[in-house]
């Protein structure tokens, strides 16, 4: 029996007599051990239902298909309704959906079945899905069913259509015409080894017996019949003639283990226990009928993937008239109803006009992504349906397949993506902060050139290098000497007058003039600088840096986001914390500035795009800090796993990478004006800091302090050698001094009489009051006193000569 309801019926009968039952089909939803129970004498050799149910759902989830449509012939002698359900768990498990049931009756009971089912493959034009499936159909519905189908254009490439193995097993009965109509429709086959001696045999009388077939194969049905009779014959064989029990007869047959024709035969709980290798054809219109494309098993699944090896051993996809795709092209009965919105943060994405074409840069995305997909598509033709809800509410009309498409500036998010597809962004996105642009008016500005560390370090050397240089020139400069007052101002004047070059002190030594060159150049370099960062500071407009979030929280402001989207608002009160009330919804561009300039708002939290838009117009008037990472960007939507928004996003990468998405921005989001270029930022211009001049630094720290050790370092050698000439002289010779630092003329002479120790003389030749050369030298008497003083020229007395008594 080839249906369950005849097997039932036989299996009740061979229960009563206790003849042993050979069933092709099974009871699909009841379980094994009641059907052993009902009826202990049935054998099911029936086809795994199950497994075909399973391969079916298999194949539309490799190819990416969500929902599925399912057309069947109600017969009461059949068991479809248990094949449904078995269909419908094996979806499940892939999260795969019907979408609509088509129950054809009987076809024997239609009086016009050509126009009946004619009308009701009508009602599937409308559908979104284009993957049928025929799970249970008669030959002449079959026919019937494809002929019509073709008609209407439902077997076009963009279709996909599978039939059951029993439908399959009729293609060598099937009408050219209609095979012609099924060209490109996959089928299931059970796989069996074809190279055995029985097989050939079997085919070969079969072969005998239709001669009017070009090639005649048996059908799995016909093999299983022929592996029944090996069991039955082999039952025979090994029962005794005393044991001929129906009840022995049976547990003989179940008892069976060898390789039929059909595969391995063996049995659990009296059903076929093999498991089965299926596999996928698709139909041709020529003699062959159909052709091979892959292998299936329950543990293994597709053995290539759907994907045939070329001849040089790589892999391609194959054509699409036998991939199945989900959803149906869009053509010029129903094109793709995209919706447009009607208010827009900027209409530089999408303007809306009354009596005129949408226009904007998502707009003009759209038609160049259409040219590129036009060959594809057919054209793609298409319906711009403005809407004016947020963009929250619209989704749910593209989730509801109220829409086919969103184009515009929808921010691509993980709570939107659960609910439709996106194409690739075609921007990046991120939350910004904008602020009216503020100045920071001070009245230390002309301190900011240099950072704090610069001008102590400044002063520090500058204050050094001064003490060097007096160190240096208050014992020879009469211009550095002085009572001390007079020395501390002339130093502090000399050094004040030297950061403009106009010192007017003349420098007599050599090591102090080396100090001062160094010091020199340094203050080139630093009034250089110093002129050049003051006057950016003067030109650049600095903005005011201390505004940012926590400002605005502590100083309870009130801030502005966009009221198309709710998603900025929540992200403003549930992360930054922002109070309710502090939270302003703003419309269009002018509703922003109107917003501004009445106080209402004291900033605007926007999108990235939508923040460089606005710049781009009021650059002078506002300015922007980044207060949030990267958002999923904007993109178009689509209703979900649309396989279009796939073919959308490889568009979108093929303009960004040939540079035309570049250039759309440049035209719409971005143009050329004089903002362009002139954005003010705060951090444009630094005050300078040590890092950049530490070298000149240390070079003239080291140069003053070198020539100090230097000139320390003499003064101790020549006091320690005054000290050896004083005590080596006889009393009455001559001391004589001359000083190579000094290149003045005048030359003096100390006689030195009693009352005066040698080493006061010495003293009294560093007090430095005669300045110049010592010629004559000192007179030294007995008494280690000096009596006497007397100073003359080189020449003879002084017209000053003087003398002095001493204690």
């Amino acid at each position: 029996m080839e249906t369950w309801q005849e097997a039932a019926l036989v299996a009740d009968l061979g229960a009563k007599f206790q003849v042993p039952i050979i069933s092709f089909s099974s009871p699909p939803s009841v379980p094994s051990s009641l059907v052993q129970l009902r009826w202990p004498f049935l054998i099911q050799m029936s086809q795994n239902l199950s497994a075909q149910m399973n391969f079916i759902a298999d194949m539309i989830h490799a190819f990416n298909s969500q929902k599925v449509i399912v057309i069947y012939e109600d017969n009461p002698y059949s068991s479809e309704s248990g094949m449904l359900s078995l269909l419908s768990e094996a979806l499940e498990k892939f999260n795969l959906q019907i979408e609509y049931l088509l129950a054809l009756p009987p076809f024997t009971s239609l009086s016009d079945p050509k126009g009946f089912v004619l009308d009701e493959l009508l009602k599937l034009l409308p559908l979104k899905s284009r993957v049928f499936v025929v799970l249970q159909a008669s030959l002449p519905m079959v026919n019937h069913l494809f002929r019509e189908a073709k008609k209407i254009g439902l077997l076009e490439k963009e279709s996909s259509w599978i039939i059951n193995e029993e439908i399959t097993s009729m293609l060598e009965n099937v009408d050219k015409s209609v095979l012609s109509s099924m060209k490109g429709v996959l089928g299931i086959k059970t796989n069996y080894s074809t190279s055995s001696s029985a097989y050939t045999h079997l085919q070969e009388k079969f072969q005998a017996e239709n001669t009017e077939k070009v090639e005649f194969k048996p059908g799995s049905n016909v093999l299983l019949a022929y592996d029944s009779i090996t069991i039955v014959t082999k039952a025979l064989e090994k029962m005794n003639t005393n044991s001929s029990s129906s009840k022995t007869l049976l547990q003989e047959m179940l008892s069976s283990d060898f390789n039929g024709l059909i595969g391995d035969i063996r049995f659990k709980e009296r059903q076929l226990s093999y498991t089965p290798i299926l596999r996928v054809i698709k139909v041709v219109d020529n003699d062959k009928k159909d052709t091979e494309l892959d292998f299936w098993t329950p543990k293994l699944k597709f053995a290539r993937s759907l994907r045939e090896k070329t001849n040089d051993g790589t892999k391609e996809e194959r054509s699409n008239d036998c991939l199945p795709k989900k959803w149906k092209i869009p053509n010029d009965t129903n094109p793709l109803q995209v919706a447009i919105p009607m208010n827009p943060a900027f209409d530089n994405f999408v303007k809306v006009s009354q009596n005129q074409t949408p226009t904007g840069f998502c707009i003009e995305l759209f038609k160049e992504i259409r040219k590129i997909l036009s060959e594809q598509y057919s054209g793609l033709p298409y319906n711009f349906i403005p809407f004016s809800e947020s963009f929250d509410d619209i989704l749910l009309k593209v989730k509801d397949e109220t829409y086919d498409a969103i184009v515009g500036d929808v921010t691509i998010l993980a709570k939107r993506a659960r609910e439709v597809s996106f194409t690739q962004p075609y921007t990046e996105s991120g939350l910004s902060l904008i602020l009216p642009a503020e100045t920071e008016d001070s009245a230390w500005l002309f301190m900011k050139p240099f950072s704090s560390v610069m001008w102590i370090a400044t002063t520090g050397i500058l204050i050094y290098t001064m003490i060097a240089v007096w160190f240096l020139e208050h014992h020879l400069n009469p211009e550095f000497g002085g009572p001390l007052k007079t020395q501390i101002s002339t130093t502090l004047w000399f050094a004040f007058s030297s950061l403009f070059f106009a010192q007017k002190e003349k420098i007599n030594s050599n090591s102090a003039r080396v100090v001062v060159g160094v010091w020199l150049f340094l203050v080139f370099v630093l009034t250089s600088s110093y002129t050049a960062n003051l006057s950016s500071l003067l030109t650049v407009q600095k903005l005011r840096s201390d505004r940012d979030i926590e400002w605005l929280k502590q100083n309870n402001l009130s801030v502005g986001c966009d009221n198309t989207s709710t998603f900025v608002k929540d992200y403003l009160i549930q992360v930054y914390k922002f109070s309710t009330h502090q939270v302003v919804e703003v419309g269009d561009e002018q509703d922003t500035l109107d917003k501004f300039k009445n106080k209402k708002i004291s900033a605007l939290f926007a999108e990235s795009p939508y923040e460089k838009v606005f710049l781009n117009k009021y650059c002078k008037e506002y300015t922007s800090t980044t207060a949030a990472y990267k958002f999923g960007g904007l993109g178009f939507v689509f209703q979900k796993d649309d396989p279009m928004a796939k073919d959308f996003s490889e568009a979108i990468l093929t303009l960004a990478e040939n540079g035309k998405l570049k250039d759309l921005e440049n035209i719409w989001l971005t143009p050329s004006n004089k903002c362009s270029n002139n954005s003010p930022s705060p951090e444009e211009t630094e005050s300078l800091t040590l890092d950049k001049f530490w070298g000149l630094y240390v070079i003239c720290a080291a140069t003053s302090t070198i020539c100090l050790l230097l000139a320390l370092l003499k003064k101790r050698l020549r006091n320690h050698n005054h000290y050896e000439e004083a005590d080596q002289l006889p009393q009455g010779s001559v001391i004589s001094e001359s000083d190579d630092d000094n290149n003045n003329n005048s030359q003096r002479a100390i006689r030195v009489g009693t009352g005066l120790n040698i080493e006061n003389l010495i003293k009294l030749n560093k007090s430095a009051t005669f300045g110049g050369r010592v010629k004559e030298g000192v007179r030294r008497r007995n008494s280690p006193k000096l009596e006497s003083i007397s100073i003359s020229d080189e020449q003879g007395d002084l017209p000053h000569s003087q003398s002095a008594a001493m204690p």
